[in-house]
């Protein structure tokens, strides 16, 4: 059966009829759950931008400051499995309100921390609350869209923490600049509490707004409930007999080498989200304005490049070279900003140019990779393994700020840390090109 002439109620569906389905689905959902991660995003790494002033104030170390920045991952890890099988449970809009109001307390709370183990213990809970949100809109999307439909709307939606990143950096160059001293508080303390009360709000607002089952929707007509259900049929038909089972992902050897893929992927993603800030103040731009606007100048590109690669895949079907050119042109970036870092005599233009390259090749890469899983998992192997996935690889997230941070204080140096990230990174698309041939070969036997 064709996915072009699908049975609806004893007539044909057309392709512009499928089309205009999905259009009316994703601006349903994806605005709303991109103003979500964006939330999520500005709340998780605002912290690289209070740094600029926090450490000073407090007389926090740069080691300090990166393990804060990474224990946020421990507690990501240890929940996230649990909070996507919740979410199968009790739906995603529970799930959502759950998660969106518990990090934005926690955002709120990090403006009075003072001593080194508050600020562990507030980042660990910020990774508590926030996991399972990513993963869980991973699978959530899965609901409702098929395979050669998803890399575009994950693109999409993930390009909500580049937009984030566009517009959080401005922002928390304003709040630091223009509300330090109200009240008695400091810049930074301010960027927490106005940042984080938002996110609290939105947990709210999303238990009335979303919508937890295609079949559920009331704001699609029954022919349009009728698509989605052929189209997703279809699909589970052409991605043919897959895992099913979670009970056997933990001792599944291609899960693992997705993981690893994601890992050495994300060590790149977390270095350069909490130490971009940094990267621009060393390269002589030390106002917090100029930091934000340009971190947001490198975020929107990144935006660009994660919707366009998505797009492209989809269009063409492939994965494998889409995923693995975007690394690998991340890691080129990451090893020209790593030596642009420890010369003095490059022009700044050169340095924040390789700054881009790195950001915009790795971030193109990341809603690529969330179409590998699909090759493998089905049912409630995919529920559980995608949030598996995640949080074993998201202590990348965790492993290297910490790093970056040991060796920036024991170094004076930024550029040894951002060498070793590029071959981690590099290393991600040699695995990726493994993992679908295998795949492949899987199918084909």
């Amino acid at each position: 059966m064709s996915a072009h002439h699908v049975p609806i109620s004893g007539t044909a569906a057309s392709v512009d009829q499928v089309d205009a389905t999905y259009s009316k689905i994703s601006w349903r959902l994806l605005p709303f759950l991109g103003v979500l991660w964006v939330l999520a995003w500005l709340d998780r790494v605002n912290i690289g931008f209070a740094k600029l002033q926090m450490l000073d104030d407090l007389k926090f170390s740069e080691a300090v400051y990166g393990l804060g920045a990474g224990i946020f991952f421990i507690g990501y890890f240890l929940f996230e499995v649990p909070s996507n099988m919740l979410l199968q449970k009790i739906g995603a809009k529970k799930t959502v309100m759950r998660i969106t109001i518990g990090w934005g307390l926690i955002c709120i709370l990090q403006a009075w921390v003072t001593t080194p183990t508050q600020f562990y213990i507030l980042r660990f809970l910020m990774g508590v609350f926030e996991a399972g949100f990513y993963p869980g809109i991973i699978l959530y999307l899965t609901y409702w869209y098929p395979s050669k439909r998803r890399a575009k709307a994950f693109g999409t939606f993930m390009s909500a923490s580049a937009i984030a990143g566009v517009i959080g950096g401005p922002l928390a160059g304003g709040i630091m600049t223009w509300a330090a001293g109200a009240h008695g508080m400091h810049g930074w303390q301010w960027l927490f509490i106005i940042e984080g009360i938002p996110s609290v709000l939105a947990g709210i607002f999303a238990y009335f707004y979303m919508t937890d089952r295609p079949e559920e929707a009331k704001w699609l007509t029954d022919t349009d409930r009728a698509v989605v259900r052929q189209q997703l049929e279809i699909d589970q038909k052409a991605q043919g007999e897959r895992h099913s089972d979670w009970r056997t992902l933990f001792g599944n050897p291609m899960v693992w080498l997705l993981i690893a893929v994601f890992f050495c992927l994300l060590c790149a993603n977390s270095t350069l989200t909490f130490w971009i800030p940094t990267v621009i103040r060393e390269a002589g731009f030390t106002s917090p304005m100029q930091v934000g606007w340009i971190a947001g100048a490198a975020y929107l590109l990144g935006a660009a490049g994660m919707i366009i690669n998505g797009r492209h895949s989809d269009h063409r079907g492939e994965v494998r070279w889409h995923f693995a050119g975007s690394t690998l042109l991340g890691a080129v970036g990451m090893l020209a900003l790593a030596f642009t870092m420890g010369m003095d005599s490059i022009p700044v233009i050169v340095a924040l140019s390789a700054m881009v390259l790195a950001l915009v090749g790795t971030m193109s890469a990341i809603p690529v990779f969330w179409q590998m899983p699909n090759m493998l998992l089905s049912g409630g192997a995919a529920a559980v393994g995608v949030a598996l996935i995640n949080s074993v690889a998201n202590l990348a997230g965790f492993g290297a700020p910490y790093l970056m941070g040991v060796i920036k204080a024991s170094t004076g140096k930024v550029a040894p840390g951002l060498y070793l990230v590029a071959i981690v990174e590099a290393l991600a698309a040699v695995l990726a090109i493994a993992f679908v041939a295998r795949i492949q070969r899987r199918k084909n036997a």
